[in-house]
């Protein structure tokens, strides 16, 4: 095919795996055809991100996505990314600029005969894409922030909590800080923003409301992440070893395509990428490059403070600032709604951010009157320099490359742990760090008064002071969404870390042995599926139940649960019935006291557990108030054992032994839109059988709060790469569905099985030996 505006061939050869290797002689040309092999492979994913981010989706969907849509045109994300434009630089701007020719060339392009010239998707919907734009991109990367924000739900939980009247110490039964962490005392919220107390009845709550936010709460804070580099002073082949496995939502495509760039006249040498690549975007994100390898994790930093905005009450239109009364920021909005009438409405906002729909999080119930939330949040940015690392990524060599390149990364922070082919290895938090004032006690935990400037945002964080680390004695750096800094590390990034299961696992699996590592020894760290969270809850739980009056059929479950070695295996009976057993516990604990709260708060939370089974909260959570009778935590794990067999007999029938973890827990590559539709589900779904668990490094995140399908693994290893820097083309990868977004093609879930088994293929710089098909794209004359 000639396309304009390139400027010399771009070959783009698939190998038998799908995986395009895109050969070209500037960044520009190999962005175009990467552009290109992403719209031909995954335009339909490209199109609903875009459309998301421009708060579009209804003109697709009709009205189920309305309040998705209010949200993030509130948000002003497409708005952020106009306005980043300006800042990009040359070598970035010629990659969105290439990427959107090669995605043009391929939707504008003449079918052949008996061809669609579009995914099947558009035809079922009636749907035409418009063309591609560099703004397009950036947007593409800002609902990745999206999916990895972090600390808005916390603080909305914090809240709400001091709204029912919980005290701090109640709130930190249900939201604690790690043990290593001293957080200062919380400010009284009630003082503070003016807040009624005491119970919040259920006419005041409307379920609608609070269910209608349901799509874009399922893709906020899914993120977390394993990584580590380990030195070449403890590997077999001398040089270090670095191992990388995203956890996000999963999804059909997967969010993550495969893909090899070379770039041969650019540089002194061809230089090549090769990784997980993001459709709509130019660049490989993660993965290897000549001398180097890499990956991320999330830092989970606090990016986001939500700020009470008291309205004037004389004037809907202004809103109190520490200087005074200020107008509003407005725009009418028009969502245009598929099937439907125009949805209009009037987006606001503040100094801080925007103004959250009222029903958000249940704001409109929770705050005082004549007050509204906004929000501050470092992905809004209008000068996000984040792409710019992407052309960087090509002539970076060492360690201190990589490092210093990353200075232009705003957003989401990330942890990033490196290896060079100098046997060096390092790490950095990469990101746009908010500095708060000493006098700010809140520190990011719970909704600030927006008038009272203590809680304003003072700039932020230098890069240079940003966490990083260097060839440590240890010889490993591993991260793990939880806290990567010692005490007295002077900048404060959050204080609601991931828990630390995890990371402790992978550093007694990593340090455990003296044996020399060996990439097939991290491929078993990946595949690790015991649970220490569970080893830490089973004998707390099985001592509830000495006592309890059990049937021979239970004595037998809990015979079984006892021998069982805490692994989260697919043909395991055990792990589904523990996993419903807690299930039911933190159900029958804690929904009466939270009322409805619990659905935004409920997930399998180990260290709240411990907590609760040792009787070291602060209140009676197990005693239900709604009963006479005073029940004891003993007697709630004794009933709610009781609950969880029954509801399993349901589900997977009587015989216990026919129950199998990976039946219930089958990794769900849920496609947009039809990935909910009846008899096409199966068609458009992505499904296998699958290990791990939340706390398992092999993880699979559930959505415990659905009834309908609480086990199903919703959130798991998007991506896995090791990479031994003695052999960078013995390197391995994996996606979770395959490279295909067409549901017709075999490359559509060829990949599942062996990613559920945790194998992985082979992407060689080398010129692929067996091509299954190669495009040439010429400049046109």
């Amino acid at each position: 095919m000639q396309i304009a505006g390139l400027g010399e061939d771009v070959t783009i050869t698939r190998d038998g795996n799908g995986v395009p290797h895109i050969k070209a002689g500037t960044r520009a040309d190999a962005a175009a055809g990467l552009g290109f092999a992403h719209a031909q492979d995954r335009l339909w994913q490209m199109e609903v991100s875009r459309m998301a981010g421009q708060g579009r989706l209804s003109e697709m969907f009709g009205d189920a996505t309305v309040s998705t849509d209010i949200w993030l045109r509130t948000m002003g994300i497409h708005e952020a990314a106009e306005g980043s434009l300006s800042v990009m630089d040359a070598d970035t701007m010629a990659m969105l600029e290439g990427y959107a020719r090669g995605v043009n060339a391929w939707m504008e392009r003449n079918p052949q005969v008996f061809s669609a010239r579009l995914p099947p998707e558009f035809l079922i919907l009636s749907h035409e894409p418009e063309p591609w734009r560099p703004v397009d991109t950036l947007t593409s990367i800002k609902m990745m922030s999206i999916s990895l924000a972090q600390n808005l739900g916390e603080e909305a939980l914090r809240l709400g909590f001091a709204r029912l009247g919980l005290s701090e110490a109640e709130i930190q039964d249900l939201l604690p800080y790690l043990d290593v962490d001293t957080a200062p005392p919380m400010p009284d919220l009630t003082e503070l923003l003016g807040l009624d107390t005491g119970p919040i009845g259920a006419a005041m709550v409307s379920a609608d409301a609070s269910d209608s936010f349901a799509g874009i709460d399922s893709v906020l804070a899914t993120g977390a992440s394993n990584n580590w580099v380990i030195s070449g002073e403890r590997t077999q082949s001398g040089l270090p070893i670095v191992a990388n496995d995203p956890h996000l939502g999963l999804m059909a495509p997967s969010v993550w395509y495969l893909a090899h760039t070379e770039v041969t006249e650019e540089f002194d040498e061809p230089r090549h990428l090769i990784g997980a690549s993001l459709p709509g975007t130019p660049f490989v994100l993660l993965g290897r490059g000549n001398d180097i390898a890499w990956g991320f994790t999330n830092t989970a930093s606090d990016a986001q403070d939500v700020f009470v905005e008291r309205v004037n009450p004389d004037n809907a239109d202004e809103y109190l600032t520490p200087t005074g009364w200020a107008k509003f920021g407005a725009k009418d909005e028009v969502i245009k709604v598929k099937g439907g009438a125009d949805q209009r409405f009037t987006r606001r906002w503040t100094r801080h951010g925007p103004v959250f729909p009222a029903s958000y999080k249940n704001f409109d119930k929770l705050l005082p009157e004549n007050t509204v939330a906004a929000l501050q949040w470092v992905a809004l940015a209008h000068d996000d320099t984040t792409a710019m690392a992407g052309p960087r990524l090509y002539n970076m060599r060492t360690v201190e490359d990589f490092q210093a390149g990353f200075e232009v990364f705003l957003t989401p922070m990330q942890s990033m742990v490196v290896g060079d082919r100098s046997g060096n290895i390092g790490f950095v938090a990469a990101g746009r760090l908010p500095r708060r004032d000493p006098a700010n006690q809140l520190m990011g935990r719970a909704p600030a008064p927006g008038w009272n400037a203590i809680y304003d945002w003072r700039g932020y964080a230098p890069y240079r002071d940003l966490p990083r680390q260097n060839n440590p004695e240890s010889g490993l750096i591993a991260t793990a969404n939880t806290k990567i800094v010692g005490p007295d590390y002077p900048l404060h990034l959050t204080f609601d870390w991931d828990e630390p299961f995890r990371q402790d696992r992978i550093e007694t699996l990593i340090n455990g042995t003296e044996e020399k590592h060996t990439a097939a020894q991290s491929r078993q760290v990946q595949a690790d599926i015991y649970s220490p969270a569970f080893a830490s809850l089973k004998p707390r739980m099985l001592k509830a139940l000495e006592g309890k009056d059990l049937s021979p059929a239970d004595q037998e479950l809990v015979a079984s649960l006892a021998s069982w070695d805490e692994t989260m295996a697919r043909d395991a009976s055990e792990p589904l019935l523990f996993m419903a057993w807690v299930r039911h516990t933190m159900i029958m604990a804690f929904e009466d006291d939270l009322g409805f709260l619990f659905k935004d708060w409920f997930k399998i939370r180990g260290k709240v557990m411990e907590r609760l089974l040792d009787g070291e909260t602060a209140r009676d959570w197990c005693d239900i108030k709604s009963t006479d009778a005073e029940e004891s935590c003993e007697q709630i794990v004794g009933d709610a054992f009781d609950a969880a067999v029954a509801e399993l007999k349901v589900r997977y029938g009587d015989d216990a032994s026919q129950w199998r973890w990976g039946e219930a827990h089958y990794a769900k590559g849920a496609h947009r839109p039809f990935g909910e539709v009846g008899m096409l589900r199966r068609f458009f779904n992505v499904e296998v059988e699958s290990g791990g668990g939340p706390f398992t490094l092999d993880r699979g995140r559930t959505q415990v709060q659905d009834d309908e399908d609480p086990y199903a693994n919703t959130n798991a290893a998007s991506y896995r790469g090791i990479f031994d820097l003695a052999d960078l083309d013995g390197a391995t990868y994996i996606q979770t569905t395959g490279q295909s977004g067409n549901v017709f093609s075999g490359h559509y879930s060829d990949f599942a099985p062996i990613w559920a088994d945790v194998n992985s293929i082979e992407i060689p710089a080398a010129d692929v030996v067996d091509p299954a098909g190669v495009w040439r794209l010429s400049p046109a004359r």
